[in-house]
C-alpha cells in the first residue's frame, strides 16, 4: 500500500539495486557494472547476502547513492519531509500512490555501455548486458507496470543518463526526461516544479554546474559506501573525460566533515571521498598551480577523517600519478594516516603487518607518447607529456614503496591508435613487470562519451575488431592482475585449464582468431619467451626511464619554487635561486 494516508509521497527517489548496496565488499559495484548477467552466480557465491538491504523505521532506504542524497537534500529545502522519500526498487509500491507526481531515478550505467562494461560482457559471453544494466531494466519495468504510472513523471539523472539520450531509449524504458547535470542546480529544481504542476517536460535537460564551492550541496545523510563529495573537475583536460568538463572546485572542509559525521552517526563505518583527483583539494584557486599538492591541507583533512570516532574504514577514490613524483613525502605521510584504515589487503605485495594496501583509481590510459599528446596533453603536469612513461614508472615506484597499489585504467582502440601505439603501451607494461612494480591494470575499449571532445570520434567498438596486439595488451594486463590470486600450488594449473577450455568451447568463435595467442598468454599455456620466438606475441622493449631528479629538472623554471625541499632530488642551486618551499615540519 502507498505510504501514509495521503496516498503516497509527492516525490519518490530511487536507484537500481546494484547501485545502492554498500555492505557486500568494496569491489562488488565495479564487478556488477562490467560483468555479464550470466556470471552473477559468482557474486551470489562470494557474497550470498549482497542483495540484503537496511531500511529506516518508515521503510525508506537506510542508504542511497550520494547523488540521490544530494537531490533529496536540495528538495528538502523547498518541500516538506513527508513529501519526499528515497527508497529501494522493491519498496516503490509502498511510496508511489495517486499523489505521486515524480519518480526520480539515479543511474550510472543503465545500458551497459561505459568504458569497461561492454568489453568484459563481450569477452565472457554472447550477451553484452552487464549485471547492473539488468537490474536497471528491472527497475524501469517496475515503474512502467505501476498502476499510477499515468500520474507521475519518470525523471532520470546520474552519470549514465546520456546513454538513454544517445540510444533514444525513452519509450523503451518509460522515461519522460533525462537530466544531465547537478541535482542542486536551479534548472533541476524548476523542472521538479513543472513536473508537479503537470506541465510538459523536455526529453533532455542540461543543467548548470555550481561555480562556487559554497553552492555545492553535500548531503548530511548516510550514503552508499559513505561517499562524500570532495572536489569537482580535475583540470588536466583529457579529451575523453566527462568530469573534467566541470569547473575545478574543492568542497569546504566543514561541509565534508559534517557529512562524514552524519554517515557514521547513521550507522556507516566507512568513508570514501568522491573526487576526480584527491591531490587538488586545498590547492584550487590559490596562487599555486593545482598540480603541486597542498600537503598541509590534505594531511589535515585526511587526519581528521581518520580520527573520527566510529570510523573503521576509509577507501581512496581517484587520483593522478604526477603528484606522487612531485611530493613523495606527502605519500609517506598519507600512508601513516590512512593505511591502517584501509579495508583492502594484498598479501603477496604488502609489507604492512596486516597486509593492507591503499588503492586509488588512476588513469594511465596509454603508454604511447604520440597518443598521450593527442588525447591527454596535460596528464603529466607539471612534467612534459613527452615524459609520460617515466612519470608513470617513477610515480608507481613511489606508490608501491608506501604500499599504494593503484588501479590503473587503460584505453584500447582509441581513434587513430596504431600497432606502434599499442606496442609502446606494452613496452610500459613489461617495464613495470621487469622492475617488480604492481598495479591492478584495467584495460577497456574506447567509449566516446557524451559532450567530450572525442564524442564524435570512432575507435574500436566491438571486441572482434581488436587486433592481436590489442588483445595481447588486454590479456597481459589481466595476467599480471591475476598473479596475487594465483599464489596457491593449485591455482595456476586450474586457471590454465579453465581458460583454455573456455577458449575451446566458446571464446575462439566469439572473439575471433586474433584472440587465440593472447588467450594462451593469459592462461600461461606456453612460456612467453617461446611465444615471442615463434613470432606470436610482442614482449616489449626496455624503456629509457628518466630518474626523479631528471624529471624535476624538466619543470619550468617559474614552477620550481613550488617544490618541497624535503622531497629530495632538488639541485642545491635551485633552492638558492628560486627559494624552494621548505617543509613546515622543519
Amino acid at each position: 500500500m502507498p505510504d501514509s494516508s495521503s496516498g503516497g509521497r509527492l516525490i519518490v527517489l530511487t536507484a537500481p539495486l546494484t547501485e545502492t548496496i554498500d555492505h557486500a565488499g568494496y569491489f562488488i559495484q565495479m564487478g556488477v557494472a562490467s560483468m555479464p548477467k550470466r556470471l552473477e552466480f559468482i557474486f551470489d557465491s562470494k557474497y550470498p547476502r549482497w542483495k540484503d538491504l537496511e531500511r529506516n523505521q518508515d521503510g525508506t532506504a537506510r542508504y542511497m547513492p550520494a547523488g540521490v542524497r544530494a537531490l533529496e537534500a536540495a528538495l528538502l529545502r523547498e518541500y516538506a519531509p513527508e513529501d519526499v522519500a528515497a527508497c529501494y526498487p522493491d519498496d516503490l509500491e509502498n511510496f508511489i500512490g495517486p499523489r505521486t507526481r515524480i519518480v526520480a531515478v539515479s543511474t550510472h550505467n543503465p545500458l551497459g555501455v561505459t568504458f569497461a562494461a561492454g568489453v568484459y560482457a563481450s569477452i565472457f559471453g554472447s550477451s553484452k548486458e552487464p549485471i547492473n544494466a539488468h537490474y536497471t531494466r528491472l527497475l524501469f519495468n517496475r515503474l512502467q507496470a505501476n498502476p499510477y504510472r499515468e500520474a507521475f513523471k519518470v525523471i532520470v539523472g546520474g552519470s549514465g543518463g546520456w546513454q538513454i539520450v544517445k540510444t533514444d531509449g525513452f519509450r523503451e524504458l518509460g522515461v519522460d526526461c533525462v537530466v544531465e547535470g547537478r541535482a542542486e542546480s536551479a534548472e533541476t529544481l524548476e523542472l521538479m516544479r513543472r513536473a508537479i504542476g503537470g506541465e510538459a517536460l523536455p526529453r533532455r535537460l542540461e543543467t548548470g554546474h555550481p561555480k562556487d564551492r559554497d553552492e555545492i550541496v553535500v548531503p548530511e545523510k548516510r550514503t552508499t559506501f559513505g561517499v562524500v563529495e570532495m572536489t569537482t573537475g580535475c583540470g588536466r583536460r583529457c579529451h575523453f573525460c566527462v568530469p573534467d568538463l566541470n569547473p575545478q572546485i574543492d568542497v569546504p572542509k566543514d561541509k565534508i566533515m559534517r557529512a562524514v559525521r552524519a554517515n557514521i552517526r547513521e550507522g556507516n563505518n566507512q568513508i570514501s571521498l568522491a573526487t576526480e583527483d584527491m591531490f587538488i583539494w586545498g590547492q584550487v584557486r590559490t596562487n599555486v598551480p593545482f598540480y603541486f599538492p597542498n600537503r598541509e591541507a590534505l594531511l589535515d583533512l585526511y587526519g581528521e577523517i581518520a580520527n573520527t570516532p566510529g570510523l573503521e574504514h576509509h577507501l581512496l577514490s581517484h587520483a593522478t600519478m604526477a603528484p606522487a613524483v612531485v611530493d613523495p613525502v606527502l605519500i609517506e605521510k598519507l600512508t601513516e594516516i590512512l593505511l591502517d584504515k584501509s579495508p583492502i589487503t594484498l598479501p603477496l605485495y604488502s609489507t604492512h603487518p596486516r597486509k593492507k594496501i591503499l588503492s586509488p583509481l588512476i588513469g594511465l590510459e596509454t603508454g604511447s607518447v604520440r597518443m598521450a599528446r593527442a588525447i591527454m596533453p596535460g596528464k603529466a603536469a607539471p612534467f612534459s607529456i613527452d615524459d609520460w612513461p617515466s612519470v608513470v614508472i617513477q610515480g608507481l615506484t613511489i606508490l608501491n614503496r608506501n604500499n599504494w597499489f593503484p588501479v590503473l585504467t587503460l584505453m584500447i582502440g582509441s581513434p587513430g591508435e596504431t600497432d606502434e601505439d599499442v606496442m609502446a603501451t606494452l613496452d610500459l607494461v613489461y617495464e613495470m613487470e621487469r622492475r617488480g612494480l604492481f598495479a591492478f591494470l584495467v584495460p577497456s575499449i574506447f567509449t566516446p562519451l557524451h559532450d567530450t571532445r572525442m564524442e564524435q570520434k570512432k575507435g574500436v567498438s566491438q571486441t572482434r575488431e581488436l587486433t592481436q596486439l590489442q588483445w595481447q595488451l588486454m590479456m597481459k594486463c589481466w595476467k599480471m592482475n591475476m598473479r596475487p590470486g594465483l599464489a596457491s600450488w593449485w591455482g595456476p594449473t586450474a586457471w590454465r585449464l579453465g581458460a583454455v577450455a573456455l577458449w575451446l568451447f566458446k571464446l575462439r568463435r566469439l572473439n575471433g582468431p586474433a584472440f587465440t595467442w593472447p588467450l594462451l598468454l593469459f592462461a600461461n599455456a606456453l612460456p612467453e619467451r617461446l611465444m615471442a620466438r615463434m613470432g606470436k606475441i610482442y614482449t616489449g622493449r626496455p624503456l629509457n626511464v628518466k630518474s626523479r631528479r631528471e624529471l624535476l629538472a624538466t619543470i619550468k623554471p617559474g614552477h620550481r619554487k613550488h617544490l618541497r625541499a624535503d622531497t629530495g632530488d632538488i639541485p642545491a642551486e635551485w633552492a638558492l635561486q628560486a627559494g624552494a618551499v621548505p617543509s613546515l615540519d622543519q
